[in-house]
């Protein structure tokens, strides 16, 4: 049996790892996404769930009816402790895990490495010295090859509705030439005039400097292109600002 793929709202994003330039994100399911597709594949009485202590250890045991063999087909997997609720944690984890081995949403392993750069969220520096986004992100598009290995994958911020991240070779190439085209005109929205605002007040570059290397008047003029432009090297232009300001 072969259950099918995750669709792109069946995938949640979490945050990996936070830096001063940005973030990673990794792909996950949850609970409720396995159920659904136990339930929808096999039909809701044709698995169940059981848990035991193995050493010390919570494992969960996902056994689907086999009609052709007449019996019981089990996969069991371990669980780690999660954050908040320590219990329910590991029996979710558990579960998940035993799912995976099903082969339900096993395609996520095939996910690139996703980064967000720090233009395109929000990072906060903590009194104690680190960094922490609490800014959520959501899957728009995801596509698969032959192989079941993902070939598109593109995630937005839901409450800009700002597209943070695209992959797939073809999709990139198609994308990049269709932005050569709208950029020509286009001046950047509200929205990215905000984010770009803040970004450079937090980070103390002066606007000027910035009008100045992309030949504007003022930041408002700044046209799609420019503002791709300097999200994707912002530490360059970061770094030509701090020499400009200590020459």
């Amino acid at each position: 049996m072969k259950f099918r793929l995750l669709t792109a709202d069946e995938i949640e994003c979490r945050i990996g790892t936070v830096k001063a330039q940005g973030v990673s994100l990794l792909l996950y399911k949850d609970a409720r996404t396995d159920q659904n597709i136990l339930d929808e594949v096999v039909g809701s009485m044709n698995w169940q769930r059981s848990h035991q202590i193995l050493d010390g250890n919570l494992y969960c045991t996902v056994s689907i009816w086999d009609e052709e063999k007449k019996q019981w087909i089990s996969k069991q997997d371990v669980g780690t402790e999660s954050f908040t609720e320590k219990e329910k944690g590991q029996a979710s984890d558990c579960f998940k895990r035993a799912c995976f081995n099903f082969g339900i949403g096993r395609e996520l392993y095939t996910a690139p490495f996703i980064w967000i750069p720090s233009t395109l969220c929000e990072i906060k520096k903590n009194d104690d010295g680190r960094y922490t986004c609490n800014d959520r992100f959501k899957v728009s598009e995801i596509g698969y090859d032959e192989k079941r290995s993902i070939n598109k994958l593109v995630i937005i911020n839901p409450k800009s509705m700002v597209e943070v991240f695209r992959f797939g070779e073809k999709e990139v190439q198609e994308i990049e030439e269709a932005k050569k085209e709208t950029f020509k005109d286009g001046i950047i929205d509200d929205l990215k005039l905000k984010s770009i605002r803040k970004k450079l007040k937090d980070d103390g570059i002066d606007e000027k400097f910035i009008c100045e290397k992309y030949g504007l008047q003022f930041l408002g003029d700044m046209k799609d292109s420019q503002f791709l432009n300097l999200t994707q090297k912002y530490d360059k232009v970061k770094a030509a600002f701090d020499e400009w300001k200590n020459s």
